[in-house]
C-alpha cells in the first residue's frame, strides 16, 4: 500500500465509494474493500500531512519564523500588478 501514488488512491477510493453505493455487493465483500477504503484514506492524509510540512518549511523566512499568506497563482500575481499600472 506504501508504494500506491496519491492519484491512484483517489481513484481507487472513488470506485470504493462507487461499488459501496450501489448496494449490490453482499456483505463479506463489502467489508473487505471498506477496510481497503480505510487504508487507502489513511494513505492518501499522511501523504498530506507531510506536503504540508514541506509547504510550512518553504514559506520560513529567514530567521525560521512562518508567515501565513494566501496562496496566489502567478496569473493572479500578474493582474494585481498590471492593476497597479
Amino acid at each position: 500500500m506504501a508504494g500506491v501514488k496519491f492519484e491512484q488512491a483517489m481513484a481507487r477510493l472513488e470506485a470504493i465509494v462507487a461499488e459501496l453505493e450501489k448496494g449490490e455487493v453482499p456483505l463479506d465483500e463489502s467489508l473487505r474493500i471498506f477496510e481497503e477504503g480505510i487504508r487507502l484514506s489513511k494513505n492518501c492524509l499522511k501523504v498530506l500531512e507531510e506536503a504540508e510540512r514541506k509547504i510550512e518549511v518553504l514559506v520560513q523566512d529567514t530567521n525560521g519564523k512562518k508567515h501565513l499568506r494566501a496562496f496566489s497563482s502567478d496569473a493572479d500575481e500578474r493582474r494585481d500588478s498590471d492593476a497597479d499600472l
